[in-house]
C-alpha cells in the first residue's frame, strides 16, 4: 500500500469527524492550539533561558554592543 494512500485515508477520516460533529472539530482546534503553545514555548526556552551557553554568549554580545556604544557617547560630550 502506498504510504500518501495511507495519509489520504488518514486525513479523510479526521476531515469526516470534523465535519459532523462540532465537538470534534473543537477538539481539533484546541489540540492545534495546544501544539502550536507548546512550540512557542520550547522555543522561547531555548532562546532566552539563562543558563544556556549560547544565550549567555548572545547576552554578553548585546551587552558589549551597549557598553561600546555607550563609550562612543561619552567620548563625544
Amino acid at each position: 500500500m502506498n504510504p500518501y494512500t495511507i495519509w489520504f485515508v488518514l486525513f479523510a477520516f479526521l476531515g469526516y469527524f470534523i465535519v459532523t460533529d462540532a465537538s470534534a472539530a473543537r477538539f481539533f482546534v484546541l489540540a492545534t492550539q495546544f501544539v502550536r503553545v507548546n512550540y512557542q514555548k520550547y522555543k522561547w526556552v531555548l532562546l532566552n533561558y539563562p543558563s544556556l551557553p549560547w544565550v549567555k554568549y548572545i547576552m554578553w554580545r548585546r551587552s558589549m554592543k551597549l557598553a561600546k556604544q555607550i563609550m562612543k557617547e561619552l567620548e563625544k560630550k
